[in-house]
């Protein structure tokens, strides 16, 4: 009996009975026979139930406890990330002068562990170093820190002594939240032997010194060595020496204004001496940022398939895409394409964008900590070129129809069907490169919202927002990737207003479609493809002027605007100019390096 419902495993069971000769004419309801039955459905149910647990529990698409899924993951070579801690860059200066150090100071360590405070949404956090640094001071016994990078958690320290005669020694991490990238190991017994982190298989022999880290239960850290064979093992007796961070992730992003609280010591005639005076107040040169929560189940099952498919090496898109967030976790979309899809191609590139997680762009140093990392995997030859995002806004009108008998208050109405709005809008459907905003299903959530509702009309605006180079001559190409619906009569694009240098006056895009195209079988309508783009102002009687009557072309198919030269010289808009189209469908998809945002701010009529 496999049925997981008790009363259909009991009246199986009960059917079994009465097909067997000797119970034809049992009266399974009225006697004490029925306890039986309901004991003996009862425990089917139970074996059926942990037996159905158990198999979902062996595949990683259906496994839901996370040690199973990291345990499936690791068949396969996969390793879930880690927490990672935030990271800032700090530069600050202390004095080590012969007035205070006799004889001066040849050089000033700052000691791995605590450096600084810092605070961050209402809170402080502790950043710490992995590892000691050491600067030397210069001829006025001024000694800089300069660029440092340090990482919030504290910095803790576990030893094991290594024992032989226990046939299965594990070296367990006792804290989670640990950042496994701030892992350091090393053994100590007749000679200190430094550990690095395992990358991969080739050049380890016997003598390689090399650990790997596995996550365990509890989302704790299992630290394990070679064999011998394929990478050295600690020998019997010696001390390992384990220091890593402990972090609270992405809580710390944003953390600045930071106070000195580390140790820094000088070396001075041939002693160690504690700096506690005369240090600088540090400058923060970049805020904390791309801390991160430890890997989550759903992200695991949806990487580790593909990342074992890509081999670890980037050769497809797929393979990029696959790839990047297992290397930089502050990822929330990637989108990858060869330039042979380009028109005109580009062969040997591959052209790169990502959505990161913290932000709306990806800062020039994660674009070079990436590309330095991929270099790794991928193919000589082919050169990785990174776009940042567009963001093609969608923009909505509303207006909801509701039977009053059936709706007690309005504004909480209006507030619902807003709250349903903004949950679409972070739906998967549409926070992905390649997303899809599906207006059936936008139209589905807003009626879904409450019995009263009897309809809504919903219409969209396609958004792309230029920003314009001020003062200076310069072309600009705006792709939309979705076709715009176009009326022979022109005004299809809408714009903020803006000025250009040598008119007087606010002025506006609009477009001019060109009439030159008739439909088959309808000789008096036409289809406008492509038009021109001109540039207007309104006078006092509010009629309109085109001011420049060739300002650039539209193509309506392709969902494409180019604007020739024009000095541009103020924006209505803080540092933007808004134009807008309305979609010929309306489903939009966001295509190559476009990213759709659901505008939540848009206008709900009821």
């Amino acid at each position: 009996f496999t049925n997981l419902d008790f009363n259909d495993i009991r009246e199986q069971i009960k059917d079994y009975l009465r097909s067997n000769s000797n119970f034809t004419d049992f009266d399974f309801e009225g006697s004490n026979f029925s306890v039986l039955i309901d004991t003996l459905a009862y425990n089917s149910y139970l074996t059926a139930y942990n037996t159905s647990m158990a198999v979902n529990e062996s595949f990683i698409d259906s496994a839901t406890l996370r040690e199973n899924v990291v345990s499936l993951a690791r068949n396969i070579g996969y390793v879930p990330r880690s927490k990672k801690a935030a990271a800032a860059r700090i530069t600050f200066t202390a004095n080590v002068s012969q007035s205070q150090f006799p004889g001066g100071a040849r050089s000033v360590v700052l000691k791995k562990g605590v450096v600084a405070l810092g605070g961050a949404n209402n809170s402080n956090y502790i950043f710490s170093i992995p590892e000691d640094i050491t600067s030397t001071p210069n001829s006025s016994g001024t000694v800089a820190f300069s660029n440092i990078e340090i990482l919030e958690g504290n910095l803790l320290k576990k030893k094991f002594l290594v024992n032989d005669s226990l046939p299965d020694q594990k070296y367990i991490l006792p804290n989670a939240n640990i950042d496994t990238s701030t892992i350091r190991v090393k053994t100590t017994g007749t000679a200190v032997e430094e550990y690095t982190p395992y990358t991969n298989i080739f050049n380890v022999d016997a003598e390689t010194r090399l650990y790997l880290v596995q996550e365990i239960s509890d989302e704790r850290y299992q630290i394990l060595f070679g064999d011998n064979i394929l990478g050295k093992k600690p020998p019997n007796g010696s001390t390992i020496e384990v220091t890593y961070l402990e972090t609270t992730g992405d809580a710390a992003n944003g953390a600045s204004n930071f106070t000195f609280s580390g140790q820094l010591v000088a070396k001075s005639e041939g002693k160690d001496r504690n700096v506690t005076s005369n240090i600088s107040a540090i400058t923060t040169l970049q805020a904390a940022e791309n801390g991160d929560d430890i890997e989550s189940i759903d992200t695991v099952k949806y990487l580790a398939p593909r990342v074992y498919a890509s081999q670890y090496r980037a050769v497809t898109s797929n393979d990029y895409s696959s790839l990047i967030p297992f290397l930089y976790p502050n990822v929330e979309s990637v989108s990858a394409y060869g330039g042979e899809e380009l028109d005109p191609p580009q062969y040997g590139k591959v052209f790169i964008t990502i959505k990161p997680k913290n932000g709306d762009f990806l800062s020039d140093v994660a674009k070079d900590s990436i590309k330095s990392k991929l270099k790794e995997y991928t193919i000589a030859g082919i050169r990785q070129e990174f776009l940042d995002l567009k963001y093609l806004y969608v923009e909505y009108d509303s207006t909801v129809s509701y039977d009053p008998g059936k709706v007690t208050s309005t504004e909480d109405l209006f507030s619902r069907v807003q709250n349903a709005i903004i949950n679409y809008s972070k739906s998967t459907d549409i926070n992905s490169f390649g997303g899809r905003l599906k207006y059936s299903k936008l139209l589905r959530q807003i009626d879904n919202v409450d019995s009263g509702i009897t309809s809504n009309i919903t219409n969209l605006i396609m958004r792309r927002n230029l920003v314009p180079a001020y003062d200076v001559l310069a072309n600009y190409e705006l792709c939309y990737a979705n076709a715009f619906h176009a009326e022979v009569e022109g005004f299809n694009i809408r714009s903020s207003g803006f000025t250009v240098s040598g008119i007087d006056g606010t002025c506006f895009l609009t477009d001019v479609p060109d009439t030159n195209i008739t439909i088959p079988g309808r000789p008096f309508q036409v289809a406008p493809t492509t038009g021109s783009i001109s540039v207007i102002k309104f006078n006092e009687s509010n009629d309109i002027t085109t001011v420049i009557e060739d300002a650039g072309t539209v193509d309506y198919v392709k969902g494409e605007i180019i604007l020739f030269p024009i000095k541009i010289s103020s924006t209505a808009l803080d540092n933007r100019i808004e134009i807008g189209v309305t979609p010929e469908s309306n489903d939009i998809v966001a295509k190559e390096n476009l990213y759709i945002v659901l505008d939540t701010t848009g206008k709900s009529v009821l």
